[in-house]
């Protein structure tokens, strides 16, 4: 079984509690009202947001994929740190197992910086493309720069 990671940063002018609160803590409750066209809902099936929790997306009617699950796997609250899995998804990957993601905010003087890494597991005897997994890098990041904008319009939100 290969493994392919792939890491990413994104500069943000919000601070790094505001972004780790909107994107990780709180996100159940944020992103739907940001991009609803997308995702219909995110709740917790098992936990409360900590360790071991596991949390379900559910997207849009137009959507390929109906919904994932994803399990938290470690939380760093000081440190604005959190690794999660891909456990679950409505469609079936031809060649991706599983998938681990992990997600850091560093303060800067003026916001923070967004460490992505995602780390892809093939499936035995299947080998990973950059095409294979482009689309869901770009919504990713696409996601972040949604949050970055709305926090930057609503000061209130997750301070």
């Amino acid at each position: 079984m290969g493994v392919i990671t792939y890491s990413q940063e994104f500069k943000s002018a919000i601070a790094p509690s505001r972004m780790f609160k909107a994107l990780i803590l709180d996100s159940h409750n944020v992103i739907p009202k940001i991009v609803p066209e997308g995702i219909k809902s995110v709740e917790f099936i098992e936990g409360d947001g900590g360790v071991g929790s596991i949390k379900k997306t559910n997207f849009a009617e137009s959507s390929p994929i109906k919904y994932t699950k994803h399990k938290i796997d470690a939380l760093d609250m000081d440190n604005y740190y959190c690794k999660y899995s891909l456990i679950e998804s409505g469609v079936q990957f031809d060649k991706i197992d599983f998938v681990v993601y992990e997600v850091k905010f560093v303060a800067t003087d003026s916001g923070c910086i967004c460490k992505m890494t995602s780390e892809y597991h093939a499936k035995e005897g299947c080998e990973l493309k950059e095409d294979d997994i482009k689309q869901g890098k770009d919504k990713a990041l696409g996601l972040v720069k949604s949050i970055e904008e709305y926090l930057l319009a609503n000061p209130d939100v997750c301070a």
